[in-house]
């Protein structure tokens, strides 16, 4: 028996037949899905340091389980000190049960590790049923080793959909877990 992440399987019998009725979708096929999650790290410091990137892919690989590459600048700044081709960032893209898997984690065990935490906010949509979201340390994550991060940076996380307005990506996130703390209007 293969294994299937828990949030797929829950997607597949628990959401879409909830979508279904909510919204009154005569086809599973209109029923939205969660496309890709997106994880991106941008460091100015980097400039300065080259061993921030190394580290920073490292640990946002060991957060993921996919290899996270380096983002490079597109052209030169003066007034930063940045060439065009340095490494400023790190990127990974995941799809399939790595995204499902990584989404598990992500509601179960980093965001309640959040100092003060009340929910994520609902304004983060962006008008075509995609959802960003900004973390302040990447050390909520319990793969990452506290005593060897030599600096703390936050991370923007973005959830794809192929939801066609935000009401409906809202619903959909929701019934994943995501736990957002004022309703979606």
């Amino acid at each position: 028996m293969k294994y299937v992440p828990i949030s797929r399987k829950k997607y597949q019998e628990e959401i879409i037949p909830a979508l279904m009725k909510d919204f009154g979708y005569k086809s599973i096929m209109q029923v939205p899905c969660l496309k890709k999650i997106s994880l991106n790290q941008g460091m100015g410091i980097a400039i300065t340091d080259k061993k921030f990137i190394d580290s920073a892919v490292e640990q946002v690989t060991m957060i993921t389980g996919q290899k996270a590459v380096s983002t490079l600048s597109k052209k030169d700044i003066s007034n930063f000190k940045l060439r065009k081709g340095m490494p400023i960032g790190v990127k990974v893209t995941l799809r399939g049960d790595k995204m499902y898997e990584f989404l598990d984690r992500l509601v179960a065990v980093a965001l309640p590790r959040i100092r003060d935490f009340r929910g994520i906010d609902a304004s983060g949509f962006d008008g075509r049923g995609n959802y960003s979201l900004g973390i302040s340390e990447q050390i909520i994550f319990p793969e990452i080793d506290i005593d060897k991060v030599s600096k703390i940076l936050g991370m923007n996380i973005t959830f794809v959909t192929n939801a066609p307005t935000d009401k409906e990506a809202y619903t959909l996130l929701k019934y994943f877990g995501l736990p957002f703390k004022n309703e979606k209007k």
